[in-house]
């Protein structure tokens, strides 16, 4: 399982728009990896909303987010369309990159074992290796009666973690 300070695997997957990303294009840049599970459902639209309206926020931290899912380029591009999303979304239906950092295994739902996306996200600093993971993510959750926004925690924690590498 990757880890805190793991070089992150390389891939290359195809865009909404069938454009190839490659991570390794990105040397040098912060990277946002999230992986969620389907396209047009309500945890997976929360959080491609959060993240599209803290993009900006992003873009000025010189970082780039990309939502992955196994789930087709056209799936992407409706989902984006339909919701205004501006945040990148890659297609991974061979679930290759899923596997490979670890956000593809056995779950739990109602007693029921299976085998499905495990929301997780992951930062990528600019030499490529992995600044911080969080898996098992709740896109939204309550904490002393306050929502908590899983896009505004790795907005947070990114700030961090580039005032570290200052």
């Amino acid at each position: 399982m990757l880890d805190v300070g793991d070089k992150a695997p390389d891939f290359s997957l195809v865009d909404a728009h069938g454009e190839e990303v490659r991570l390794s294009d990105f040397k040098g840049k912060w990277v946002i990896l999230y992986f969620y599970p389907k396209d047009n459902t309500s945890g997976c639209t929360k959080e491609a909303c959060d993240f599209t309206e803290l993009l900006p926020d992003f873009k000025n931290m010189d970082a780039h987010v990309f939502g992955i899912s196994p789930d087709s380029s056209e799936s992407h591009k409706k989902f984006m369309e339909k919701h205004g999303l501006k945040v990148t979304l890659l297609s991974d239906p061979e679930k290759k990159v899923l596997k490979a950092y670890g956000a593809w295994g056995k779950k739990k739902n109602y007693g029921r074992e299976y085998e499905g996306v495990i929301r997780s996200t992951f930062i990528i600093d600019p030499d490529g290796k992995i600044a911080w993971v969080w898996r098992n993510v709740r896109v939204r959750s309550k904490r002393k009666g306050q929502e908590i926004r899983h896009a505004e925690l790795v907005r947070k924690k990114l700030e961090e973690l580039q005032q570290e590498k200052r």
